[in-house]
């Protein structure tokens, strides 16, 4: 088997469908705090598969952001990466050569690496992990996960993590349809509201930094209304601004619908290589019956599909349609649209100093 990795400029990243994989991204989180880095990576065929010719060697970008947890110790955040993807039972081999290969290469106080995996769910394909209705019912518990995954490695270091930081959980949308198709494929609810929305005199339209201050009013009042941690407005102006806006790199689009002169719905729009994403949205609680928010995603959708994007990323939903989840209402809703649930890994652990990673998972668990 064979690893390599060689550092590499940020801007030299190769443009990609990840959105968070991209230089784009690491400029955004520079300003957040973390320190972007990126490496070119090698690898030779058999990590990803077990019957691939070991001779043949495969490349990719992998930008890694280290976070330091106070002044003498840090850890590496990798957000939806790597991109390569081996099979199953490949997984914890590949994440082991991989975090042995980088550890030369991160400062000498990170205690672990976090992957925030976004291959698919090694149980979503389980037909033993849905229940009667077809709805996954979600993985085993983290001591079942961790046996699996650390199949074929040789330290058993990989541990699941507490939490998740991007969505494990999403809508993909196929946009090489055409637009009477993707309206065929909504559900009946959501196609009667998008035009339901357009008929009472919904308008959508681009804007730009100038109108930062009518998104964040929308986008305050939707956090404070589900209970959500709050960004301030800078980090908004900052996705705006730090968007390369060319047909290669990141174009970022800020869409507000609107009736007359009142704003009321809102979302950040990102295209990416072929992929785009609905990164960011935001509603009021009045005039819910004008139904904006169904008139602004169909409208982002149908944007998309004319730049180029061959599919569309909802970018967060619940795992299945358990009414007890706090995301049930965003899943009904991004469901009607009538896309395919993905499950993703989620962030996965491997540890270099296992005492200090210990202290440092039980302070996540207590927070």
């Amino acid at each position: 088997m064979y690893c390599k990795l060689e550092k590499k400029e940020i801007e030299e990243i190769r443009p990609t469908n990840i959105l968070p994989q991209t230089s784009f991204w690491g400029r955004v989180k520079d300003e957040q705090g973390f320190i972007p880095t990126g490496f070119e990576l090698t690898v030779s065929r058999d990590m990803l598969s077990a019957l691939k010719n070991p001779q043949y060697r495969v490349h990719d970008d992998l930008l890694i952001l280290i976070k330091y947890i106070d002044h003498s110790s840090c850890f590496a955040y990798v957000p939806y990466g790597p991109k390569l993807e081996p099979e199953f039972e490949n997984h914890g081999l590949f994440l082991e050569e991989l975090s042995e290969t980088l550890r030369p290469h991160l400062p000498k106080n990170c205690l672990f690496i976090r992957y925030d995996l976004l291959w698919e769910n090694q149980w979503a394909a389980d037909e033993d992990f849905f229940d009667r209705s077809g709805n996954w019912v979600g993985p085993p518990e983290s001591r079942v996960q961790e046996f699996r995954v650390n199949y074929k490695t040789e330290k058993w270091n990989l541990k699941k993590s507490p939490g998740d930081v991007l969505p494990k959980n999403t809508f993909f949308l196929d946009l090489t349809h055409t637009e009477d198709d993707l309206l065929c494929n909504m559900r009946y609810n959501t196609r009667y509201n998008v035009r339901q929305a357009l008929k009472k005199g919904i308008t959508v339209k681009e804007y730009g930094a100038d109108h930062i201050n009518e998104w964040y009013r929308l986008y305050r009042e939707t956090a404070m209304r589900h209970n959500m941690p709050l960004q301030d407005e800078h980090f908004f102006s900052s996705v705006l601004t730090n968007q390369d806006n060319s047909k290669r790199g990141v174009h970022v689009k800020m869409l507000m619908a609107r009736r007359d002169d009142t704003f009321l719905a809102s979302m950040f729009l990102v295209l990416s290589n072929k992929r785009a994403t609905y990164l960011y949205g935001a509603s009021s609680a009045d005039n819910k019956n004008l139904m904006a928010s169904y008139a602004l995603q169909w409208e982002s959708i149908k944007q998309a599909r004319r730049a180029g994007c061959t599919e569309y990323d909802m970018f967060g939903s619940a795992p299945n349609l358990n009414q007890a989840h706090p995301l049930h209402g965003v899943h009904i809703y991004k469901k009607g649209f009538g896309g395919q649930l993905y499950h993703r890994m989620g962030c996965w652990d491997y540890p270099f100093y296992p005492k200090e990673y210990d202290l440092y998972r039980l302070q996540e668990i207590n927070n």
